[in-house]
C-alpha cells in the first residue's frame, strides 16, 4: 500500500516539508514550466519554489496553449531564464525599472527543457537571461552535468537574489536542504562518502 502523502508538498506525510516552506513575496513574477517527467522526481524543486513564493506559479505540460495570454500579463516584462549566446546576465532592478520581470523558468533535464522551447515557439522567441556567477550546486547527491548547472530552485533563488537585492531569498532553500540531508541520512554516511565524497 502506498504511503500517505501530503497533498501540498507531495512528500510522504512522515517527511512533510510544509513547516520549512516559507511564504516570500517578490516583485518578480516567477512562472515555472515543468516537463511532466519531473513531477515524480524525488526532489521536485520547481514545486518547492512555487510553494514558497507568493508571486509564482507552476504549470506542468509539454505544450502550453495559453502561453500568449500569460506572456501578455500587464505589468511584467517576460524573459526566459535559460543560457544561450544571446542571453543577458541578470542585474539588480534599477530606479528606471518600472515593470518587473516575469521570469519564465523551464524545469526538466537540459534535453527536456530544450524540448519545451522547441514545442513552444513563443518561449524560444523570448529575450533570454542568465546568471552571471553561479556558485556550485548544493545538490550534493548529483554530479552537475556541466559547470554552472544547478537545480531549478537554486536557479530561481540566485536570480531573485540578484534582481531584488538587498532582499534575500535563501529561505526558499530550507526544504531543499532538508530533503538532501534526509536522502543522505537514508543512504548512510559511508555510502554517501563512497559515492559522492570529494
Amino acid at each position: 500500500m502506498p504511503r500517505p502523502r501530503c497533498e501540498r508538498c507531495q512528500r510522504p506525510l512522515d517527511h512533510c516539508l510544509c513547516p520549512l516552506i516559507p511564504s516570500l513575496d517578490s516583485r518578480t513574477r516567477v512562472v515555472l514550466l515543468q516537463h511532466p517527467s519531473e513531477t515524480t522526481h524525488a526532489l521536485n524543486t520547481a514545486r518547492l519554489a512555487a510553494l514558497g513564493l507568493v508571486n509564482a506559479e507552476l504549470r506542468v505540460g509539454e505544450v502550453f496553449t495559453d502561453l500568449g495570454e500569460l506572456l501578455a500579463s500587464p505589468g511584467y516584462r517576460p524573459v526566459l531564464l535559460f543560457p544561450g549566446e544571446q542571453a543577458q546576465a541578470l542585474t539588480a532592478y534599477g530606479e528606471m525599472d518600472d515593470r518587473p520581470l516575469m521570469l519564465i523558468v523551464p524545469d526538466g533535464t537540459w534535453r527536456k527543457a530544450r524540448k519545451l522551447l522547441y514545442l513552444n515557439p513563443l518561449l524560444d522567441a523570448l529575450p533570454r537571461v542568465t546568471l552571471a556567477e553561479v556558485p556550485p550546486s548544493r545538490y550534493r547527491l548529483r554530479k552537475a552535468p556541466e559547470p554552472g548547472a544547478v537545480s531549478t530552485i537554486e536557479a530561481v533563488v540566485q536570480a531573485l537574489n540578484v534582481l531584488e537585492q538587498p532582499v534575500n531569498f535563501d529561505d526558499l532553500l530550507r526544504p531543499f536542504e532538508a530533503l538532501i540531508d534526509g536522502q543522505i541520512k537514508a543512504m548512510g554516511a559511508d555510502v554517501f562518502e563512497r559515492n559522492h565524497g570529494a
